[in-house]
């Protein structure tokens, strides 16, 4: 049985093509999911994309966190369903209260459009188990409210239980501590600022790193 990835579409959504693209790449199926409904069609695992949901009006993520496609998703992500949020989609992910912490203005206040090198801080996750604890992936950047913030207790929880799963080996946009990424408490949602879907490739990207997180998603899938 083919595994379905669905790939949200919010108004001012940009990647979800890529996002897409990505899962095809790695074997699965990708299934369009519109914000305005509730119904997830079966899916076995999701991606929220990059892009500007909404306009980013109010606060990144803030007005996406109501549409009805993310009540849905909320449930299936507490019962274990896999989901990754990239960009906007890791804005979206804090906001809805599956992720701790929050996204805010790039230290410097510039967008930063980079290709960066992240270091995978921990494979325990759903989204990172194809790759060795360590190795340095060259993923492409692009936000200009990538800068991830916490209180110290969250940001010492989140070492502790090992849940920071990718690392600035440059950082550019002031993260706290340097996290590029992280994941919930059951390891099966991450949300990472750098653009995965946008490195599947060598021909079309600055290298094929981020298909390890579409590969290890559907090992987890078929693992249950």
């Amino acid at each position: 049985m083919t595994t379905r990835v669905g790939v949200i579409t919010f108004p001012g959504t940009l990647d979800d093509i890529d996002a897409a693209r990505a899962v095809r790449l790695a074997g699965a199926e990708a299934v369009s999911l519109w914000h305005a409904d509730a119904d997830l069609h079966g899916v076995d695992a999701v991606v929220v994309p990059g892009g500007f949901s909404y306009g980013d009006y109010l606060r990144c993520g803030a007005i996406a966190k109501f549409a009805p496609v993310m009540g849905s998703v909320v449930e299936a992500a507490n019962k274990g369903m896999p989901v990754l949020g990239i960009c906007n989609g890791f804005q979206v992910l804090c906001e809805a209260g599956l992720l701790p912490g929050a996204l805010t203005r790039n230290a410097g206040l510039h967008f930063v459009c980079r290709d960066v090198w992240l270091e995978v801080a921990s494979n325990t996750s759903a989204w990172t188990t194809r790759y060795e604890t360590g190795a340095d992936l060259l993923i492409p950047l692009k936000s200009g409210e990538g800068r991830y913030v916490a209180s110290e207790s969250v940001l010492d929880e989140l070492e502790g239980e090992d849940r920071v799963v990718f690392r600035y080996r440059e950082n550019l946009n002031g993260s706290m501590r340097d996290i590029a990424g992280i994941c919930s408490e059951n390891r099966r949602v991450v949300g990472l600022m750098p653009h995965p879907e946008h490195a599947t490739e060598a021909l079309t990207g600055p290298s094929d790193d981020g298909l390890g997180l579409f590969y290890s998603a559907l090992d987890a899938i078929l693992s249950v």
